[in-house]
């Protein structure tokens, strides 16, 4: 299998910077993730980091905080908007 036969759905992580709370991170997401974080953020009418920051938050609220890409993934399952069905 060459280099272009992967699936965009198996991507591997890209990572970016983001600032949060005016401190600058770098979080490792798969693209399709990216694209749906961005989707997201303009859903909720918000910039990027801004909705990076409110997970950010929320996640730093748990018991036991995942790290920030987990949390992000979960936060982008839980609104993924199939009323919470898992159909694989």
């Amino acid at each position: 299998m060459g280099e272009g036969d992967a699936s965009p759905l198996f991507a591997p992580p890209v990572k970016r910077s983001v600032t949060i709370a005016g401190h600058q991170t770098a979080i490792s997401l798969e693209p399709l993730f990216w694209e749906a974080l961005r989707t997201a953020a303009v859903r909720e009418g918000l910039p990027l980091n801004a909705l990076i920051a409110r997970i950010d938050v929320a996640r730093m609220e748990a018991d036991d905080p995942p790290n920030l890409a987990s949390a992000i993934r979960c936060w982008l399952f839980a609104r993924r908007g199939d009323g919470g069905r898992l159909q694989i």
